[in-house]
C-alpha cells in the first residue's frame, strides 16, 4: 500500500498531511467578499445572493434558484414545497449522509429505506418498483403503504460521491406511482446523466456548500426548481414567510430563517465561476487513480455509471472485503493520507432503526468495502 501513499503525495506534491478535500479559493474570492464588505449588506439581502441565484440556475439549467443557509434547510424547505407532511413516508436510500434523513424528520415525515444499485451507489430503479409492487397500493392516485397505511409522498435519490441515480427509471416508477421526486444533489454539482444536470429531474432538487463540497462558501444550499410557484413559495418559507412591506413585519404561515448571507453568496459567485475547472481536474485526478489501481490486486476504483458525466466529488475505491477495508483505513491515516469509509447505513442508527426497509443486500456490501480517498482538486 506504500504504493498510494507515495502516488498521493506525489499528486498533490507534498509530504505533510493530506485531507480528504479541501476547499479552493484560486479566483475572485477576496475581491467579491471585499466588494460585499465595502457595501455593507452582508446579511440576507444584497445583489451577491441574486446574482448567485441567476448563475447557478443558468449553470444547471433549472428556471429558478433559491438560495439558502446549507444544504438539509434547501432539502428540508424542498420536501415541504413536494407536499410532505408530518406522518407521511418518505422513500430513500439507507446507505446516504445523515442529512437526507434528517430534513425528512424535520417534517414529522418518516424515512422508508430501498436498496442501491451496486454500480451508482444511488438509489435503485430495481429495488423501488420491487417495494411498490409488493408493499403498495393506489387509492385515489396516492400511494399507501399496506404495512403502515400510511402515504408514500415522495421520493429522494441521492447522488453518492457525485455518481448519479439512473433517473429516467427512477422518474418512471415514481410518476406511476404518484410519488414526487426531490433530488437530494447535495454532492453533485457538476454531475450530469444522460446529458441532464441533477437536481433538475424532479419537481425539486438541493444541493450543498458545505466547506467540503466542490464549491463552498463555508455553507451554504439552494432549491432548484423550474416551478415558478414553488420558486416564489421556497423564497417566502426561507425568509420567515414575512409579508413584503417598507416597514411592516407581517407574516402569514410558520416560516423559516434559511437565507443564506450575501457574505457567503458573494464566494459563491467567485467559485461558481471555477466550477468547470474543478470538474475538468477532478476528473484527470480519477483517471490517474484509475490507471493506477489496475496495476494493484483486490482494489478497484469506482468508476462513473454508464450514461453519466461524473464531477467525482469524492474518489472513492472498493476493497475486497470489511479486513481489508479497516487495514486500508488504518495504513493510510496512519501514513498521513486521511482516508475513510463511507457512512453507517441509516437504518442501523438508532434514530431510524424501526423505519421500514428491504433487505439493503448492496447497501451492506457496499458499506464493508467502500473507502473514500484524497479527493481535493490539485494545485496547479
Amino acid at each position: 500500500m506504500q504504493e498510494i501513499i507515495d502516488f498521493i503525495q506525489t499528486a498533490y506534491n507534498t509530504k505533510e498531511f493530506i485531507p480528504l478535500h479541501e476547499p479552493r479559493f484560486n479566483g475572485n474570492e477576496k475581491k467579491y467578499l471585499n466588494d460585499c464588505i465595502d457595501s455593507t449588506f452582508v446579511s440576507s439581502v444584497g445583489k451577491y445572493v441574486d446574482t448567485f441565484e441567476e448563475q447557478f440556475a443558468k449553470k444547471v439549467g433549472s428556471k429558478y434558484s433559491i438560495a439558502t443557509v446549507n444544504g438539509t434547510s434547501a432539502l428540508h424547505i424542498s420536501l415541504l414545497l413536494a407536499g410532505v407532511r408530518k406522518d407521511d413516508e418518505v422513500i430513500t436510500q439507507a446507505l446516504t449522509f445523515v442529512a437526507t434523513c434528517n430534513a425528512i424528520s424535520y417534517i414529522g415525515a418518516k424515512p422508508v429505506f430501498v436498496d442501491v444499485d451496486l454500480d451508482t451507489m444511488g438509489l435503485s430503479p430495481h429495488a423501488i418498483k420491487s417495494f411498490f409492487e409488493h408493499n403498495c397500493e393506489l387509492i385515489d392516485k396516492k400511494c399507501i403503504n399496506k404495512q403502515t397505511n400510511k402515504q408514500i409522498k415522495a421520493c429522494v435519490p441521492m447522488h453518492t460521491f457525485g455518481h448519479t441515480c439512473k433517473m429516467d427509471e427512477l422518474k418512471e416508477i415514481c410518476d406511476t406511482w404518484h410519488v414526487e421526486i426531490v433530488e437530494d444533489a447535495a454532492e453533485s454539482l457538476g454531475s450530469y446523466y444522460k446529458n441532464k444536470h441533477t437536481g433538475t429531474f424532479g419537481k425539486l432538487g438541493a444541493f450543498s456548500f458545505n466547506g467540503n463540497k466542490i464549491i463552498t462558501s463555508g455553507g451554504g444550499g439552494v432549491i432548484v426548481t423550474d416551478d415558478e410557484e414553488l420558486a416564489k413559495k421556497a423564497k417566502h418559507l426561507t425568509t420567515t414567510a414575512k409579508i413584503p412591506h417598507k416597514w411592516d413585519y407581517e407574516h402569514d404561515e410558520i416560516g423559516y430563517n434559511y437565507r443564506m448571507p450575501n457574505l457567503n453568496a458573494a464566494l459563491l459567485v467567485a467559485q461558481l465561476e471555477q466550477l468547470d475547472e474543478f470538474v475538468k481536474n477532478k476528473r484527470e485526478l480519477a483517471l490517474k487513480y484509475e490507471k493506477l489501481f489496475t496495476k494493484i490486486d483486490d482494489i478497484e476504483f469506482i468508476k462513473e455509471p454508464k450514461n453519466a458525466k461524473s464531477n467525482y466529488w469524492l474518489q472513492a475505491v472498493k476493497v475486497k472485503d470489511k479486513d481489508k477495508r479497516d487495514e486500508f483505513l488504518e495504513f493510510t491515516n496512519k501514513n498521513g493520507v486521511m482516508t475513510r469509509p463511507i457512512w453507517k447505513l441509516m437504518s442501523e442508527l438508532e434514530i431510524f432503526k424501526d423505519c421500514q426497509k428491504d433487505d439493503l443486500k448492496n447497501s451492506k456490501y457496499l458499506v464493508d468495502r467502500v473507502v473514500n480517498i484524497s479527493s481535493s482538486v490539485q494545485k496547479g
